[in-house]
């Protein structure tokens, strides 16, 4: 385990939705890296559940809650709900969120026979949906486009692919990067400002048909950067 970011030492990151797929790879890459991880679920028996176990399978620190103590405890925290459910949660849970930087990677999408495809969003993408939401929280969109398969499978040590970092604060942003960065593989890559959310979540339904085709859990690289 190497040496935590500067920016991220003393911080607790909460995942909500940290029982779903990519809700539990992030957090298990979270805690390997040495940060407290809180995983938040609709039912606190649920989140405390999941919490035991991944501590137990990585020797970590990781404790559960439900979504709404997740989020009173973390300093950063993650959004990894299923879309249907989005906008109500994080309505119920503004007051416990005013004041902090909230990562969004909810892809809003849509299913059928043809494959997945982007859905369209009132507010512009999740992301956005978030932030005019969350009016007292910094929203920033990330970790999108990051195989959960890879993500959970213990075997994996080294999830080799960019994370774009979408946001305007520049800080948060920065701070999101380097939360990136800490697992070995992974770069975070500044990607624009909020507005530019929409394209991103939408990419996730090229890469799921790319793994479909190829049997494989693509992810992305920035080039000359």
């Amino acid at each position: 385990m190497s040496a935590l970011p500067e920016s991220l030492a003393g911080l607790t990151v909460a995942v909500l939705g940290g029982t779903g797929p990519q809700g539990r790879g992030l957090a298990r890459r979270f805690a390997l890296a040495g940060l407290p991880v809180v995983i938040g679920s609709r039912s606190h028996v649920r989140g405390e559940e999941a919490a035991a176990e991944l501590a137990r399978a990585t020797g970590a620190q990781v404790t559960g809650a439900d979504n709404e103590g997740a989020a009173s405890a973390g300093d950063i925290v993650v959004v990894a709900v299923p879309w249907e459910g989005h906008g109500e949660l994080l309505s119920g849970l503004l007051p416990f969120l005013a004041g902090k930087v909230v990562v969004d990677c909810v892809n809003p999408l849509g299913f059928d026979k043809q494959g997945a495809y982007a859905l369209t969003v009132d507010e512009g993408s999740a992301a956005q949906q978030a932030q005019a939401i969350l009016v007292d929280s910094t929203v920033v969109g990330a970790f999108h486009n990051v195989s959960a398969v890879l993500l959970e499978d213990p075997d994996v040590a080294s999830v080799d692919t960019d994370v774009l970092v979408l946001g305007d604060v520049r800080e948060a942003t920065d701070l999101v990067q380097d939360l990136a960065g800490v697992i070995p593989g992974v770069r975070g890559v500044y990607g624009g400002r909020l507005r530019n959310a929409h394209q991103v979540e939408a990419l996730t339904a090229n890469l799921i048909s790319t793994n479909r085709r190829y049997k494989c859990h693509a992810g992305i690289r920035i080039t000359d950067v």
